[in-house]
Formats: C-alpha cells, structure tokens, sequence
C-alpha cells in the first residue's frame, strides 16, 4: 500500500502558480509499458472540449470511455491537467480509488467508493478548462493511469501527495487530449 502525506495547497487561479505544478509534471512524465486508451463521446484526441464541459458553461466533467487496463491494477485514478498554464501545470481534477474494472465515467458522475484531491483551486471537484483570455487554445489532458497499489488518501487530501502517489503505483496509462480557448 502506498502511504500518502497530506501536503498544503493554496487556492490558485488558472493565471497564478498552481499547486501541484512539480508533481503534476513528474506524473505527465512518467514512463510506463502498458498503454490505455481513452476517449469521450463528447470530444475527440486534439478536438475542442465543449464549452459545457468548461468554466463557460456548466462546469461539468465529460463522459470518458477506456480500455487495455491490466488485469494486475488494484484500482484507477484519472487527473486532468492543463501544461500550457502560464505557472506551470495546472490541475484541474484527481479521481482515485476508481474500480479497475470499470471503462469509464458517465458524464457528472463520481462513482461510489471514489474519491477527490484537491486541484490547484484548493477544490475536491472537477474544474472544466478555464484558460486566462486571450492566451490561446490550452491542451487539457484527460489522463487514466492503472495503479499496483491503492492509494491511501482520503476525500479532499491535497495534490501534490497523491499525484507523487499515483506515478509511483503507475503501471499503465492513457490520454485524451482536448483543447479549449476563449
């Protein structure tokens, strides 16, 4: 089991420093043999999130589908991160403790059991892609990693500790990538 130290965030605007930004780039990082695919009815690979989906609209988490998650993982984690953020990678929402044999999420939907880190706000909940205006499209990276380990943190812990945790428990991953602009 991998034990998770909760660390300090400060609530932080897509504009400012976020939180998060070294372990969220360590974790985008991190080299794995086994590869999942990922995809959404709602947009596909370099396709424009739709506004719902972002802080123009409802704010609401996308419906995303996957699949080739090993037989080995304990449970699935899903982080959406923005690296075009002008303070480094901002992160927008951490799911861990997901069923390894579930092959998605509904659109809005925590699956039960499921719990929330902090994003770079100082938020357990999802924040849609919300690019400072005028800075051009963002890359929003929807990205599922299979773990060897459960991840002991509860709901709200921050960031940092649980991003750490997943790239050590990481045995497979896969990305969406989407773009928003404003």
């Amino acid at each position: 089991m991998v034990a998770v130290t909760l660390a300090t965030v400060l609530a932080a605007a897509c504009s400012s420093a976020p939180a998060g930004s070294g372990p969220a780039g360590r974790l985008a990082r991190r080299q794995v043999t086994d590869r999942i695919t990922v995809s959404s009815k709602a947009f596909g690979p370099g396709a424009p999130v739709p506004a719902r989906f972002t802080c123009d609209g409802d704010d609401r988490s996308p419906p995303l589908a996957w699949r080739g998650v090993p037989a080995s993982a304990l449970e699935l984690a899903l982080v959406v991160d923005d690296p075009d953020a002008p303070g480094g990678t901002y992160v927008h929402w951490v799911v861990h403790g997901l069923d390894p044999g579930a092959t998605g999420l509904a659109e809005a939907v925590l699956p039960p059991g499921a719990r929330q880190a902090r994003n770079s706000a100082g938020e357990a909940r999802y924040k849609g892609p919300c690019p400072p205006g005028r800075s051009g499209a963002h890359h929003y990276r929807f990205t599922v990693y299979a773990l060897d380990a459960r991840i002991a943190a509860g709901a709200g812990a921050g960031p940092g500790a649980v991003l750490d945790a997943i790239g050590e428990a990481a045995i497979a991953k896969g990305t969406l990538t989407g773009t928003y602009d404003r």
